[in-house]
């Protein structure tokens, strides 16, 4: 690899000749690990021009980076880092300090601590892999994405690849999203109903900045997805905490004046709990009622292995009460980051605005890859492959936590990829991923998922999205014994 020549600056409050000056400019390069051995400098004519001194200034201080064996010369080949250069050290380099700014007082806002559900960067080097919504290398189909990809690519969709939509979206997925997946939620939509985004978090975000100010009230599951809650926390809204049952959200609970109900009527996360049909009904009921709109996250309607999921809340909505939250990113891989708003042309007319003025549209090519590989068919039979091997592992842990004496709080009516456990009475399940960590096995602790200052600590969550059955048995067997031991 060659370093840019742009990359190299001679300090001006640095002292001595300027061939010194030179030689202290790349072996603090080196020493700082930002040029590594074996990568080629710039010629000495590069590096004369680009600094403005004589070439032989440049070869003399190269020649002296040689001699310390900071440098080495291949002839006609030019200068490269030493393998044998001083390493940079251990501790990171201190670049800038905070200086003379007082950011307690300068920060307007405060957005820390974000997520707090941690999902280690190498999760997939452990064994016994049980966090929720990672994709298993083994199910996805890289081969027609890759076409997908290469299609979108083609000088036929030239425009969707370079195109700045301002905030719009790819017209393509837009139909696609309007006539084949909305239609299999029972969901009717126009084009200006339909708003493409960065995912179903992004969605969620752009759902409480249109709807919710310091002067309204929104209610949330409890237990929930931990960042919806930071999200309505940081939009300052009042906030209504409703405890879930084992039919989720009981619509009795919600308090007067509230003005937004965020739920997962399908799929509660993360205890998957179902909402029944006439709890829906009731809720909707209420809405009306109560003049109060329902943003529905969806989030994973298309692993229901066990039987049709039950009709989506925006279905059953006949007053356009209902935004509902939908994304590709949970069934093809979290790095997609693309889902959809649908809603009333109003309010989508006010997301979209507010989405330009962020991040203008989600990625063209993207967009059309995913266009392309939902309309070839490939995103069904996926969806099916998967369905198929996620209800083979589910057997298998069900069996294996049943074995364990370990109790199931809940898994879900129509499928999914995940269990919610409740460990025994006095049993942290943050000090015990902790301890289970070493044994190459990964879980997710509950307490995350709650609000309050002092969360149930006993619960936690196994997603069997990424782990093959064949070692589910042996992974849970291991998650027993430290709980028995606890």
């Amino acid at each position: 690899m060659s370093i840019s020549v742009e990359t190299f600056f001679l300090d001006p409050s640095a002292e001595g000749t300027l061939q010194a000056r030179i030689q202290q400019m790349v072996a603090q390069g080196i020493l700082a690990g930002r040029i590594r051995p074996g990568e080629r400098l710039p010629s000495s004519r590069k590096m004369a021009a680009h600094l403005g001194v004589s070439r032989i200034t440049v070869t003399l201080a190269y020649t002296e980076l040689v001699a310390d064996d900071y440098l080495t010369s291949r002839g006609r080949s030019g200068y490269f880092v030493s393998e044998n250069a001083p390493e940079p050290p251990a501790f990171p380099a201190q670049r800038f300090t905070t200086g003379t700014v007082d950011w307690t007082r300068t920060i307007g806002q405060r957005f820390t601590p974000g997520l707090s559900l941690d999902k280690p960067a190498d999760w997939a080097d452990y064994r016994y892999q049980f966090i929720y919504g990672q994709t298993d290398k083994t199910l996805f189909d890289s081969a027609n994405w890759r076409l997908c990809a290469l299609r979108a690519l083609g000088m036929r969709d030239f425009g969707a690849l370079t195109s700045d939509y301002f905030d719009g979206d790819d017209p393509q997925l837009v139909d696609f999203i309007a006539r084949q997946t909305l239609p299999r939620r029972g969901i009717l939509a126009n084009p200006d109903e339909i708003l493409v985004t960065m995912g179903a978090q992004n969605a969620l975000w752009l759902s409480a900045q249109v709807l919710l100010n310091s002067r309204r009230r929104a209610a949330i599951e409890d237990p929930c997805y931990p960042a919806l809650r930071t999200i309505l926390t940081q939009s300052r809204c009042q906030l209504s905490v409703i405890p879930v049952d084992e039919d989720g959200l009981p619509p009795a609970d919600l308090p007067d004046q509230t003005d937004v109900v965020f739920t997962t009527p399908s799929h509660q996360c993360p205890t998957a709990a179902t909402m029944p049909l006439a709890r829906r009904q009731a809720l909707l009921d209420k809405a009306e009622a109560e003049d109060f709109v329902i943003v529905e996250d969806d989030y994973e309607f298309e692993m229901s292995f066990l039987k049709s999921p039950s009709p989506s809340l925006k279905s059953l909505d006949k007053n356009g009460r209902v935004i509902y939250v939908g994304s590709f990113s949970k069934s093809l891989f979290p790095g997609l980051r693309l889902g959809y708003l649908v809603g009333p042309a109003p309010f989508i007319r006010e997301a979209r605005a507010l989405r330009a003025t962020v991040l203008r549209h989600p990625p063209g090519h993207i967009q059309r890859t995913v266009s392309y590989y939902l309309s070839l068919g490939h995103y069904d039979a996926l969806v099916r492959r998967m369905s198929k091997t996620y209800h083979e592992r589910r057997k298998v842990m069900v069996d294996a936590l049943t074995a364990q004496g370990l109790t199931i709080a809940g898994q879900g009516t129509y499928g999914g990829s995940s269990v919610w456990v409740k460990a025994p009475s006095g049993i942290n399940t943050t000090t015990l991923a902790a301890q289970l960590q070493p044994q190459s096995v990964l879980v997710e602790p509950g307490a995350p998922f709650f609000a309050g200052e002092a969360p149930p600590q006993e619960y936690l969550r196994l997603a069997y999205s990424s782990i093959p059955a064949s070692r589910i048995p042996e992974g849970i067997r291991l998650i027993g014994e430290a709980i028995r031991q606890s």
